[in-house]
């Protein structure tokens, strides 16, 4: 998998090699690609004239010659000594000295998969085919040595990539930009897609061709946001769902980023991608070490699917964890947009009566529980129930729902603190803030400052004492506000650059101490719905709330995007009420349940006001999510019609023994007088039969070369069509 060989690094999975260069000291990026058998040495992997310069450019004397590292495919370029494109590293020592030049040490091979620190990654099981490469670079001005990190998937077809920076002079260095990787691209053609958009619309792709100049997308909201996704990809221009070279770029990290992609004036393409460096900072202590977040790429030869893919198989296996990570999640039925605030035990209970008649598995209570929150501008952080509203507490509530044969589950928002609460009272100081500035509501609350240890503390007591109990099978996790004034009065000015980050240590230092204390309870992700969708969160919590935006059509556009990068299994998909919510549209029963049927099945509506057809096929979906789930959610995603220039939507999911094929097909608008439409299928086994529910049977080849002829003269249509092979 790791091969070092006269100058020449050889990084290869199954389907990808990945190439790098020790030149004059440099550490160059040669090739990223399709496979290779043979790698020859340096000299001939370097272009005939790379001694190419120009009056105007910094050169670098070697054995009489001379070269310019602006004209290479640096693999960590650094900054101030001649590359003027974007770094993926800056740094100041105590002298106030930027420029620095990281020369190639050293490096080691160990079997597995490295690990970071009190951060989300990736990881190995013993079984796995995995190997680590540890390239040494070091400053010799400054002593800072820069370790990359490499983890190389064989199977999987995935390599990981991070950095460290350890401080090992006499004195202080502040790291000013830290990315998490970069990569070149020598003479390519490409194009750019990234995943933007806003609250209740998330995830829309976004496709362009890479010119001259830079194109990146970022976040500095202090989380992953609803605006972009720590996702990108570079693609050729003709790359489509089947064919054509993908590119994929993710960062496990669920605070500010930076990712994007820069070409230059040799038509060499720079990405990079890691924590935006606004705002950022981190003083090393000497001896001090700092951890990058980890990403992720994948190479696909075959096209954005292909890609997707590779994302998909490596999140839902190396990347979730625990108990849920492999068996099948419960049905739930969530109040939120039945009652809202206005609920009592009561109103719970025939709700929970309602969905046991129906089959659902779980009863979830979402904000309003605790405190005296009858509206969103109080008692986050007074995580003590109502009674008013629950006379019974928490735990009468959970045993009477448990008495319907139902799971109970409970919504925090545990990084929150409200003005108006009895924990803000008694700690002003405990939010983000900076210094006596004024300090910015947003949603009517603030910010716990997770920075700081004893606020931790407080966090994992609050849902000690409601977890505990062992009456809470479900916590839905959510996050309702962006951050400002980063700020902690618990460190000095010249460590304030580093808040941001620290936070997020912080919060995952809470979910990793309370996922593995309780490992009964199934966590699912939020932030005001789709706003920390990443990596980071699916480490803790194996499904997150797609969007706040239930509609059916809606929902097929915002799924269809979150699939470039993320599984169905880690989309949370609920059934909601008509007229929508948040749209006023109104859809059939079967759409809403076919669309939310491929990710993790929930109800967002009182059951109990459902006509009766409406209730049949309330249990007709049910019954056949248990019959699916493992398809959708374990499954290969083949993503047949993309919905976004066309009326027209179609996945198809293959079982991961072949055996079962499922076609979801959706109409979101009718013409008259239409044309037909095929959907054609892929990747089947063209010689083998295929036979549907109704038991007829279809070649292989039939359904990859004609498929199923359908008419779009039906506005919000819909259709799941089931194949077994024989």
């Amino acid at each position: 998998m790791i091969t070092y060989k006269d100058g020449v690094f050889h990084l290869s999975t199954k389907d990808t090699s990945y190439v790098m260069g020790v030149f004059e000291g440099k550490l160059l990026n040669l090739y990223w690609g399709e496979k290779l058998n043979f790698v020859p040495e340096l000299s001939k992997m370097l272009p005939i004239d790379y001694f190419r310069t120009f009056s105007s450019t910094d050169v670098i004397d070697s054995d009489g010659e001379k070269f310019s590292t602006n004209d290479f495919t640096m693999e960590y370029p650094d900054y101030g000594r001649g590359d003027y494109r974007i770094s993926a590293f800056e740094g100041k020592d105590f002298e106030g000295t930027t420029a620095s030049n990281l020369k190639f040490d050293s490096y080691e091979i160990v079997d597995g998969k490295y690990s970071i620190p009190k951060m989300p990654a990736i990881y190995s099981e013993e079984k796995d085919n995995v190997k680590t490469l540890k390239i040494y670079l070091r400053d010799e001005y400054s002593n800072l040595k820069v370790t990359l990190l490499y983890g190389v998937f064989e199977d999987l077809n995935v390599i990981t990539r991070a950095a460290t920076f350890k401080n090992e002079g006499s004195e202080a260095y502040t790291i000013e930009k830290a990315f998490s990787l970069s990569v070149d691209f020598n003479c390519k053609e490409l194009d750019f897609i990234h995943l933007s958009g806003a609250w209740a619309r998330e995830r829309v792709p976004h496709r362009r061709r890479v010119v001259a100049g830079t194109q990146q997308v970022e976040s500095i909201y202090g989380i992953s946001s609803h605006i972009h996704n720590p996702f990108f990809a570079l693609v050729s221009p003709d790359a489509t769902e089947t064919m054509g070279d993908a590119y994929g770029f993710n960062l496990v990290y669920s605070g500010n980023f930076i990712a994007g992609a820069q070409k230059d004036c040799f038509d060499v393409t720079r990405a990079y991608l890691g924590i935006h460096p606004t705002g950022f900072s981190w003083v090393l202590a000497p001896g001090e070490e700092f951890y990058t977040p980890e990403a992720v790429t994948v190479y696909s030869a075959n096209g954005i699917g292909e890609m997707s893919r590779k994302f998909h198989k490596i999140y839902r296996t190396r990347l979730c964890r625990g108990k849920y990570r492999d068996i099948k999640r419960p049905i739930l039925i969530n109040n939120w947009e039945a009652t809202y605030f206005d609920f009592n035990e009561e109103k719970i209970l025939k709700i929970t009566e309602a969905a046991a008649e129906l089959g659902v598995e779980l009863m979830v209570l979402d904000d309003g529980w605790f405190g005296k929150r009858d509206k969103e501008n109080c008692s986050l952080g007074d995580w003590i129930p109502d009674t008013r509203k629950l006379p019974n507490g928490i735990k009468g509530l959970a045993e009477k729902v448990n008495g319907y044969g139902l799971k109970f589950g409970l919504w925090f928002e545990p990084e929150m603190i409200s003005p108006d609460s009895d924990l803000y009272r008694a700690h002003p100081d405990w939010c983000l803030h900076q210094c006596d500035r004024e300090r910015t509501l947003g949603r009517s609350q603030y910010i716990l400052d997770l920075c700081r240890e004893e606020i931790c503390d407080f966090v994992k007591g609050a849902l000690d004492n409601i977890l505990s109990t062992g009456l809470v099978s479900y916590v839905k996790w959510d996050m309702n506000r962006y951050m400002s004034e980063v700020g902690s009065p618990a460190f000095s000015k010249e460590h304030q650059g580093e808040i941001a980050h620290r936070y997020l240590i912080g919060l995952y230092g809470i979910m990793e101490y309370i996922t593995k204390k309780y490992p009964d309870v199934l966590f699912e992700g939020c932030s005001g719905g789709g706003g920390r969708f990443d990596p980071g969160i699916l480490h803790y919590m194996p499904q997150i709330w797609t969007s706040d935006d239930t509609d059916a059509l809606e929902r097929i556009d915002i799924q269809y995007g979150t699939s470039i990068c993320y599984p169905y299994s880690a989309m949370g998909a609920h059934v909601s009420a008509v007229p929508n919510h948040q749209v006023y549209r109104t859809t059939p029963m079967k759409l809403r349940g076919d669309v939310a049927i491929c990710g993790q099945l929930g109800y967002e509506l009182d059951l109990a006001k459902l006509t009766d057809a409406d209730k049949e096929e309330v249990k007709k979906q049910i019954a056949a999510y248990h019959k699916l789930s493992d398809v959708f959610h374990n499954g290969d995603l083949y993503r047949l019609i993309t919905p976004d220039n066309s009326d027209v939507a179609a996945n198809q999911f293959i079982s991961e023994d072949e055996s079962t094929v499922a076609v979801c097909i959706y109409i979101k608008r009718a013409r008259p007088n239409n044309s037909f439409k095929f959907v054609k299928l892929l990747n089947l086994d063209k010689n083998a039969l295929y036979v549907d529910e109704k038991g007829n049977e279809f070649s292989g080849d039939y359904l990859m070369h004609f498929g199923f002829k359908i008419s779009a003269n039906k506005d919000y249509d819909s259709k799941i069509i089931v194949l077994n092979k024989k």
